[in-house]
């Protein structure tokens, strides 16, 4: 599967869920139907793509971005907000890659608990959930998408930075910080 493929079956699955940003399971869930459709082959490829794009957003100033909007962030909770971020759909992730202080565009500084709902944890197990109802083994998944990807990145790309510096998260992400930052 490319990566037009993947974010096909993102869309499909966004198309399913009223508002994405408060409701990524909805898009895990409809994910997991999208991709019950394929061939144990297909997933896999999706799950491929899925772990390049992660690793790819393996990244300093988007953790940082993330640590913002949540209040604090630690190793598994960004791996969730990746997940988070993935099914906003390709235009906001490309954005957010492209300059994390974009995310002021999608989210809601009205939102009520910040803490609950930047999390995508049950975006990142659709692949192997949906492999184990077509072939039986979520094992067999990961070994699969393992073998198809380059070992992920043990530390976050570009320059880290500290993320309880309220000067430095306001230079980096003047938008968010004007939403979420207590002064």
């Amino acid at each position: 599967m490319d990566r037009d493929g993947f974010w096909g079956l993102v869309d499909a699955a966004r198309e399913q869920v009223d508002d994405t940003v408060v409701d990524p399971d909805g898009v895990a869930d409809a994910l997991i139907k999208e991709l019950g459709g394929l061939s144990a082959e297909e997933i896999v490829g999706f799950g491929v793509q899925f772990e390049l794009l992660l690793s790819q957003a393996y990244r300093w100033d988007l953790w940082g971005a993330a640590y913002l909007l949540n209040g604090g962030m630690g190793d598994d909770s960004f791996d969730h907000f990746r997940g988070w971020l993935v099914a906003q759909g390709r235009e906001v992730w490309e954005a957010a890659l492209a300059d994390p202080d974009s995310l002021a565009d999608v989210v809601d500084e009205d939102l009520e608990d910040t803490t609950e709902l930047f999390d995508g944890e049950a975006v990142l197990a659709v692949g192997a959930e949906a492999y184990s109802a077509v072939a039986g083994s979520e094992k067999a998944f990961w070994a699969a998408v393992d073998a198809g990807t380059p070992d992920s990145p043990d530390v976050p790309a570009g320059e880290e930075f500290d993320f309880d510096d309220k000067g430095e998260l306001e230079s980096r992400f003047p938008r968010l910080a004007a939403l979420y930052l207590e002064v």
